[in-house]
């Protein structure tokens, strides 16, 4: 007698890894009304640290992977693609709903900050999220961050300031938002938080 096959078709497999849970929602709105409010006490904080970075004005990029973290912790916790796009936009609109002295326009950051995360995990096929899938998530929203913050905020600044500014917004996005975030899910991992996740099922963690 022919034993019945327990494998998982290639369709179902792709589609558990696009489709979206209840929980998955819920949980990616945690994470981005939690980061919003953290996102709310960094921008307090970004403008005397910034001030401290003026001996050479481009080098307030570095900062700018605070900003991205948002979309990095969601991304890595639900691992479902737009999840990094939506914990950003909505930590984005919970900091100005507290009150950002950036206002509506931090929106807008958000929406391309979210979305260049998640070309980050989109260039792996949303199969990876380990170490390697965060700092390269977190380094497209860098330097997306980096082209926008050039464009609109210091349109005036030379052509060399602009190339500074991007390069130290790209390591930011790295270090501050995907390595931050991937030690932060694993840390959420080990105490059993994410069991409901891949994120805290799988050996690779993140």
């Amino acid at each position: 007698m022919t034993s019945t096959s327990r494998t998982t078709p290639t369709g179902a497999a792709g589609r558990s890894r696009t489709h979206w849970r209840v929980v998955d929602i819920v949980v990616c709105a945690v994470v981005g009304v939690a980061a919003g409010v953290a996102l709310w006490a960094f921008g307090i904080a970004y403008r005397p640290l910034a001030e401290g970075l003026a001996f050479l004005a481009p080098l307030s990029a570095v900062l700018n992977g605070g900003f991205l973290f948002p979309a990095l912790l969601g991304g890595l916790v639900v691992r479902r693609p737009g999840a990094a796009l939506f914990a950003e936009v909505l930590a984005g609109l919970t900091s100005m709903l507290i009150g950002t002295e950036w206002g509506v326009p931090v929106l807008v950051w958000a929406v391309v900050q979210g979305l260049a995360a998640e070309l980050g995990f989109a260039v792996l096929g949303y199969r990876r999220w380990g170490l390697p899938a965060a700092l390269l998530s977190g380094a497209c929203a860098g330097l997306a961050v980096g082209l926008m913050d050039t464009t609109f905020y210091y349109p005036a600044w030379e052509s060399g300031y602009k190339l500074l500014y991007v390069l130290f917004s790209v390591p930011s996005g790295i270090v501050l938002a995907g390595l931050l975030a991937h030690l932060v899910v694993r840390a959420l991992a080990r105490t059993g938080a994410l069991s409901g996740f891949a994120s805290g099922r799988s050996g690779e963690r993140v």
